[in-house]
This record gives structure tokens, C-alpha cells and sequence, in this order.
């Protein structure tokens, strides 16, 4: 089979395709003919060589894909062969050929193409996980969602609506500005114009009760000061560095919450619960079309550097994908 690999980390150009032995499940895993695969921001640090593959999962690039059902374990009886199915996947993604858990698999929802179905798995998984399960979401809450055109950032608005939530995202352009608004998001501010902090502060919403992260640096502070009380702050990533003075005095006075998450190590039990709790409360909404799953471009395997260009420019708006 068809796989992209790399000698040594480093830009995009370092990606190639590559031949490859298909895998082969074993008692509990399914292999997917793969028609889409998912492109991350995971992909792009281990590429880079900052985020080795856990022990034990594959070496190849890509947690996300959507296809046929190809093989199955003999302990898997929810699936059979040539169903159409996503899943959330421990590597591999980047291939013809990928193995799945079956407690991170899924029947695709709806009619959905398969290049709309490989957007759900690592973002509406990670959205769901982070702001339902971890930080506790409820109905009518303030929320600040750090980066909203990316695809965790697109996932946790939908999710947010679900909720009534009042939102509040950060974006990068003008362009981006306006899809985060005919998505509903309530306030929008351009990071690169004006400070997100000063501008909630002076605003009639001044504090909010949840915020969803993956910048840190000095956000983290900024976000800490905006939290109103008994808020949480997420963090689910750390592109400006994870190290910050912060007064914990305000996490005591205030009685905040900071925490944060990796999905990729959680056991296939935890995998499972996100996706028993996204089939009752989003998979429905999906079905209908009143959640969506925005694609920004399309790359064929033999262009994947292009693609991992799209990625780093951070210009994209929705999810880039792959097709083998």
C-alpha cells in the first residue's frame, strides 16, 4: 500500500509517499480502506519532530480517516465488511490502509461524503471531550474559543450552540472573522488588530465562564484574568509555549479551574464514551445538516506537501483533507 513517510523530521518538503506492508487487525481492530484522511495540528509537530507517536502506536502521520470496512477482528460485531465508517485512530491515517479500535469507529452519519466524515473524529471528538466532559459546559454559559476557523475551532462553536452558549472566538483576518459570524458566533475579535483581553474587558460581556485554548503564552494569564467566577480555563495545546507567570491568588479568590487534556493516550474506554455521547447529542444534528463539517481544500497523496504548506500559512478556513 501507498503510505506517506519521512527520513528525518522538518518542513513539509520532508514528506513523501512511500510503499508499505498493509496491516493487519488484530481481535478487536478493524481495517479501513481509506477514501479521506484528516489533516492535524498533532500532524504537523510530529512531523516537525516535537510530538513522538505514543508506545505502541503507529509511526505514520494521521488520526483521522474515514472509508470501508476492510478487515475485522473476530471480536468485532458491530461492524462488517464494506460498511462506510470513520474513526479516531492511534496513527496511521496517512496510508491506504488504516487499523481502527472499534470503540473509535463509527458508521458514517447521514449521507455524508467520506472527505466530510474524516472531519469528524479528532475535532468534535476533542471539542466534546473538552468543553462537555472536562469543562463542564452547560446551557447559557459564556464561552471564549481560541482560533475559531480551524477544524477543533469550527467543532466547538457547533458544540457551544448546542448549549446556548453566548460565544466569543479569536480569529486571524477579516475573512475569518466573517465565516465565524455566519456560524453564529457572537463576538469576534482579529488577534492581529486588537488585544482579545482589553476588548472583553471593555465590553458588555467583561468576564466569561469557560475558555478553550491551544495558544498559551501569554494568553494564559490573559485568560485567567478574564475568567468570571468558578470559571475553567482548557488548555489543549500550547503554540506560544506552556510556560507563564500567572497570580494564583486569582485562581483562589475566584475559585477557577485550570486544566487540560491530550486525547491521543486515553484509553479506547474513554475514546468510547466520546463517541456514545456525540452519537446521542451531535450525530443527530449532523444528520440533519445543522451541524456541519467545513472542508477548506482537498489534496491528493502525491501533493501532501502542499497540503502540510496549507496547514503551516495558517490561512485555512475548516479542515484540510487528504484522498489516497
Amino acid at each position: 500500500m501507498k503510505t506517506i513517510s519521512y527520513d528525518q523530521p522538518g518542513l513539509p518538503e520532508v514528506l513523501k509517499v512511500v510503499d508499505s506492508e498493509i496491516p493487519e487487525p488484530n481481535d478487536n481492530q478493524i481495517l479501513i480502506k481509506v477514501m479521506a484522511a484528516g489533516i492535524n495540528r498533532p500532524d504537523i509537530i510530529q512531523r516537525q519532530g516535537n510530538y513522538p507517536p505514543p508506545e505502541g502506536h503507529s509511526l505514520i502521520l494521521g488520526l483521522e480517516v474515514s472509508g470501508y470496512v476492510e478487515k475485522i477482528g473476530k471480536n468485532v460485531k458491530s461492524f462488517s465488511i464494506k460498511n462506510k465508517v470513520a474513526a479516531l485512530v492511534n496513527g496511521g491515517g496517512y496510508a491506504e490502509f488504516c487499523l481502527a479500535e472499534q470503540e473509535s469507529t463509527f458508521k458514517i452519519p447521514g449521507d455524508l461524503s467520506f472527505n466530510e466524515a474524516a472531519c469528524i473524529p479528532e475535532c468534535f471528538f476533542t471539542a466534546w471531550s473538552n468543553l462537555v466532559q472536562r469543562g463542564g459546559l452547560v446551557d447559557k454559559k459564556k464561552v471564549l474559543i481560541h482560533g475559531g476557523t480551524g477544524g477543533i475551532g469550527i467543532a466547538a462553536i457547533q458544540i457551544a450552540k448546542i448549549f446556548n452558549s453566548y460565544i466569543i472566538s479569536t480569529v486571524g483576518n477579516e475573512k475569518k472573522a466573517l465565516f465565524c459570524s455566519q456560524l453564529g458566533v457572537n463576538k469576534i475579535i482579529n488577534y492581529k488588530t486588537d488585544d482579545f483581553f482589553e476588548v472583553i474587558k471593555k465590553s458588555d460581556v467583561k468576564t466569561v465562564d469557560l475558555i478553550l485554548d491551544y495558544v498559551g503564552g501569554d494568553y494564559i494569564s490573559k485568560n485567567i484574568n478574564l475568567l468570571d467566577t468558578e470559571g475553567t480555563l482548557v488548555n489543549i495545546g500550547f503554540l506560544k509555549g506552556s510556560l507563564a507567570k500567572i497570580n494564583l491568588m486569582k485562581i483562589m479568590l475566584k475559585r477557577l479551574q485550570i486544566t487540560g487534556s491530550t486525547l491521543r493516550i486515553r484509553s479506547n474506554k474513554f475514546k468510547g464514551q466520546i463517541l456514545k455521547e456525540l452519537k446521542e447529542f451531535v450525530f443527530p444534528l449532523i444528520v440533519k445538516r445543522e451541524i456541519k463539517c467545513y472542508i477548506d481544500s482537498i489534496f491528493k497523496f502525491e501533493d501532501v506537501v502542499k497540503a502540510h504548506q496549507r496547514i503551516d500559512e495558517g490561512k485555512h478556513i475548516g479542515k484540510i483533507i487528504l484522498n489516497p
